[in-house]
Order: structure tokens, then sequence, then C-alpha cells
């Protein structure tokens, strides 16, 4: 039942939690799978971008022409949620399938990688995202600019600080999905029930758009909202771009060190360790 059983009067956990992994590793700069993932995380944000970005300028144009045609602000969060249920299945066992600079963050902040794949994979999905949201511009130009080009922005009425706690928030919620649901322990307890990973992240991304696409469009991911600000080019989006990170990655930080340090209790087994090696 994924939980730390007593035998022979040892403690014996019945799941198996991964080492943590270095800060560098010059050995995965030489193998093609490090190499294969950083090309499937640019190869799912150029997916990512290009199905929601182009879903969000469809519903504007045919809800221009009659308010009730077009998928609605239901349908953009379930294009979003969708495609990252969809992208994480594809990539998961190739890259982790992170397609999110701040949830690759969040798992550099708990070791679950090193810090140069780390690196190589927040370019890539930069990069991925403005090759997405370019090809949006170049399908769609005639409605592109006129419609804003998918940026995400700060509503009219809301402050700075509201837009940013949205962010951070609708971050916490996504990043502490992910390790909710990949979580060795978690895997183990619920083994009997065939939840797949994917779901509930890409169900937590769409939850996050129904609460915040009013306030900013919903950030919770960097790369999205710097390809299309990159494309777009706007003075507003440009203005507003900060938010989008530092939001997003606070929010990474917060679902990072409350899973790993309140609910797995990495603090506590750090201090029991500490406390061992001082009574030796």
């Amino acid at each position: 039942m994924g939980k730390d059983m007593d035998v022979g009067g040892a403690m014996v956990k019945d799941y198996q939690d991964p080492p943590p992994s270095p800060l560098i590793d010059a050995e995965e700069l030489g193998k093609w799978s490090f190499y294969r993932a950083v090309i499937a995380e640019f190869i799912a944000t150029l997916l990512f971008l290009y199905v929601t970005v182009l879903t969000v300028i469809g519903h504007k144009v045919q809800n221009e022409a009659d308010q009730c045609n077009g998928v609605g602000l239901l349908g953009i969060a379930w294009a979003f949620g969708g495609m990252i249920f969809v992208l994480v299945y594809c990539t998961a066992g190739i890259s982790g399938g992170h397609i999110n600079p701040a949830v690759t963050f969040g798992l550099l902040l708990a070791r679950k990688l090193t810090l140069v794949r780390a690196i190589l994979y927040m370019v890539a999905q930069c990069l991925g995202a403005i090759c997405g949201v370019g090809l949006v511009k170049a399908f769609q130009s005639a409605y592109y600019n006129k419609y804003g080009g998918g940026a995400n922005t700060l509503a009219d009425g809301y402050s700075t600080g509201t837009g940013l706690g949205a962010e951070i928030i609708g971050t916490f919620v996504l990043v502490y999905t992910v390790f909710s649901a990949t979580d060795p322990k978690r895997s183990a307890r619920d083994s009997h029930v065939p939840v797949l990973a994917p779901l509930p992240i890409g169900f937590a991304v769409f939850m996050v758009h129904l609460a915040t696409i009013p306030v900013t469009g919903t950030g919770i991911n960097p790369a999205r909202s710097f390809g299309a600000a990159v494309i777009y080019n706007s003075s507003k989006a440009w203005d507003d771009q900060w938010i989008f990170w530092v939001g997003p990655f606070i929010g990474a930080a917060i679902a990072a060190i409350y899973h790993q340090y309140i609910l797995r209790a990495g603090f506590v087994k750090a201090l029991g360790s500490f406390r061992s090696s001082s009574n030796v």
C-alpha cells in the first residue's frame, strides 16, 4: 500500500525512491538519449503552442462574427489541458514530458534532473514555443495580429499583484500535481488503480485555465508566454512578460518545497540523519 513496513524490527519500504540527480553529470552529454530528450521537448512545445494559440485565435475570429460561435473559454481551457495530456503521454518516457520551464525548474530543485539538462530543456522549450507560434502566424496571417497573437497580458482592471498571484497559485497547482502524479510512493500505493499520470496533469492545466484566463490569459508556462511575445512583439506583452516568468518560477519552487520537504518529510529525514551522524 505504498508505506513503510516493519519487517524483523527494521522499517522497509515497499517502494523505491530514485537517487537524487547530481548537479552536473558530464557523462550524459555523450549520450544520444540526452539529445533525443532535448529534441522531444522542442517538438512537444512547438506542437503545444501551435494547437493552443491557433485555438485562441480561431475562437476570437468566430466569436466576432457570432458570439454563439467559437469554442469559448471552456474550449480554450480544454485545448490547453488536452494537449498537455497528449504530449506528456507521448514524451514522458523520453524526456519526462516537461513542456514547461516552470516544471523543469521545480524538478531541478527536487534533484530530479541535472542542471545541464534543465538548462537545455528550457532553451528547447522556448525555441519550440517561438517556432510553434511562428507557424500559427504563417497560417493565420490575416487574423494573427488583429486578434492579439495569443500573447499573455494582464487584463484591464486587475493589478500587477493580482496577476502575479494568479500565476504563482496556478503554477503551484500544476507542479504540485506533477510531483503527486509521478511520486513513486503514490504509484506503489495506487498500483491497483489504472490512473495515467498525464491525465491529472492535463486536467490540472484545464482547471487552472478556467480560473485565470480572465486575469492573465493564463501563462503558468514561461515558454508559452515568451514564444507568443516574441512573435507578436507588442509593448504590452513585453511590459507584462516578467509576471509570466517570476510567477511560475515562484509557484514551482513552492510546490517543490511543499511536496519534497513537507509531504515527503524530506526536512524531517534530513534532520534525523544529521542527528544520527552527530551522535556517532
